[in-house]
Formats: structure tokens, C-alpha cells, sequence
């Protein structure tokens, strides 16, 4: 949304596609998700992000064949930025330290996770991407409200049942 400050506090549903949406990370058989060591991975490194932002939580998370779902919890940045003691000089400031927006946090997973790729391609021959592993850019929608939230969560949960249908699905399904 332009203009929207992506730091401030609050809910935010992701969704990041592999380029060319590849299906890395394994397949859906029978309305599960059955991941590969590329997509292992691609869950451990979602799951840590809060030991590189601890002032992130993590929601709601799914890997596919193709892409990953999460929700991604920003604190209130006042209860991050340190601010000025009173009476303090002028060249003398509390420890301070930049709130995460989410697209820190989703650089920072792309980054990592594609970095472990390529080892794994390396090492232990997982397939070979065409140039990047990720698609340029991501998704976002900001969660309003604890209905929103309660419905993005049930989409999450259920969308290796939607599999055949999905519009990630380089096989899907078409009514």
C-alpha cells in the first residue's frame, strides 16, 4: 500500500514464490505437504527469524511446492526505540536500534534461504534454479482486525487441501 510505514505494529500475511514458481520444496499428496530437505529448511529458517528480529513473532506458517504463507507480528516500534535520557548532553544518547519492517524480514529469509540453496544444490544436488531461487518481489496484506486474523490463519492451514486448484500450481486443476 504506498505511503504505508511497513515498520508499524501490527499483522502482516506473506507470501513468497520461488522464480518461474518451481516447485522446490517438495509436493502436496493427499491434502498434505510433504517437504523435501529444501523445503525442511525453508520451514527452520521461517521459524528462527525471531533469533535474528526478537522483536518479531511468528504466526501462522506454510511451505509448499512452490512458495511459503506466514503471518509476521511487528511490535509497537515505541517499545523498540530507545529515546534521548533526559538531561543527557547533546552527544550522548540511549542505545538505539531500527524496528524490522517486514520487507527486512522477508529479505533477510530470502537471503538466508538461498544461500543454504545453494549449498544444497552443491552438496547434495537438490535442483538447480535458473538464476534466482526466489521471484522478485513478495505479497503482503496487512491483517486488520482478529476476525481477518482468524480467517488468514484458516487459509494458511488449509492450503494443501486447495493445492489442485491453486493458482501457484504449475499442475492445477482447472473447474
Amino acid at each position: 500500500m504506498q505511503g504505508y510505514d511497513y515498520a508499524q505494529a501490527g499483522a502482516y500475511f506473506v507470501t513468497i514464490c520461488t522464480q518461474n514458481r518451481a516447485c522446490l520444496f517438495g509436493e502436496v499428496a493427499d491434502g498434505t505437504t510433504r517437504l523435501n530437505p529444501a523445503g525442511q529448511l525453508a520451514a527452520t529458517l521461517w521459524n528462527d527469524m525471531p533469533l535474528r528480529f526478537p522483536e518479531i513473532d511468528m504466526d501462522a506458517f506454510v511451505v509448499m511446492p512452490n512458495h511459503v504463507h506466514g503471518i509476521i507480528e511487528l511490535p509497537d516500534r515505541a517499545a523498540i526505540v530507545g529515546a534521548p535520557l533526559v538531561g543527557a548532553r547533546d552527544d550522548s544518547r540511549a542505545a538505539t536500534r531500527a524496528a524490522p519492517t517486514i520487507g527486512d524480514v522477508v529479505g533477510a529469509f530470502k537471503s538466508l534461504f538461498t544461500v543454504e540453496y545453494i549449498q544444497g544444490v552443491k552438496e547434495n544436488r537438490w535442483p538447480a534454479f535458473d538464476r534466482r531461487v526466489w521471484q522478485r518481489n513478495y505479497y503482503e496484506h496487512i491483517v486488520r482486525d482478529e476476525a481477518e486474523l482468524a480467517r488468514v490463519r484458516l487459509y494458511i492451514d488449509e492450503n494443501p487441501l486447495r493445492w489442485a486448484f491453486d493458482e501457484e500450481n504449475p499442475r492445477r486443476m482447472t473447474l
